[in-house]
């Protein structure tokens, strides 16, 4: 199944004159993909088209084969809730609830996530686990956890109830080459045995070691390309 498919997009920058255009990028299930470019070059525009909160664009952009454009803004939230999890390059935890807190909080959103769930409480557990969180920090505060630990929460956030595409913001920017190699085998790991389709979006070309392919985004004076590598 194709969780994600962009033809002929296009999107022009409010007042700029400039223009970002996508001709062609698909993710299936499963697969890791790697979206590369350097500041400024568009790479939260792209992720935000995405994710249906920015709208107006021309082309096609389809999520799990729903066409954005088509749904209303609720639509839009309905789809996101259900079928993404997304990994913010500074976390977006909720200060005042615990790590466990935190995990579960996108089944208040989506029916169908917490039916995946199974048992939220046993699978949020499982997943701090699998990211190497000892049980005794799951009922902590999210503020006394370190920034490493707090980055694992939000993936363990992003995969409960197996949506089918991560999106993952800069996710290894904090981190020194030691921790990021680990953080990126622990969350491939984990993309896989939930089957979730992993796009990663970074200036970083060391995380081409973890994914499959990859696209990377050309500045030119007219605005931002995004092309095959």
């Amino acid at each position: 199944m194709t969780q994600l498919a962009i033809e002929g997009l296009s999107y022009r920058w409010p007042g700029s004159g400039r223009e970002l255009r996508v001709d062609e990028l698909a993710l299936k299930t499963g697969e890791r993909v790697l979206l590369q470019g350097p500041s400024g070059s568009g790479k939260s525009t792209l992720l935000n088209l995405i994710s249906g909160v920015l709208s107006g664009y021309g082309g096609g952009l389809k999520l799990e084969g729903a066409e954005l454009s088509a749904l209303s803004a609720v639509g839009r939230d309905r789809l996101r809730a259900e079928s993404m999890g997304i990994i913010f390059q500074q976390f977006n935890l909720l200060p005042y609830l615990n790590v466990e807190e935190n995990v579960l909080m996108p089944l208040k959103f989506s029916k169908e996530r917490r039916r995946r769930a199974g048992n939220p409480a046993r699978e949020a557990s499982r997943l701090l686990t699998a990211m190497e969180l000892d049980q005794s920090l799951h009922r902590q505060p999210v503020t006394q956890l370190s920034v490493g630990q707090q980055q694992r929460v939000a993936v363990a956030r992003a995969l409960i109830g197996a949506p089918g595409l991560i999106l993952a913001d800069e996710p290894t920017s904090a981190l020194d080459p030691k921790a990021r190699d680990s953080f990126l085998s622990l969350l491939t790991q984990q993309c896989a045995q939930s089957g979730s389709a992993l796009l990663l979006v970074s200036h970083d070309p060391a995380l081409a070691q973890v994914v499959e392919r990859g696209y990377r985004l050309e500045v030119t004076p007219q605005g931002t390309e995004v092309l095959p590598c």
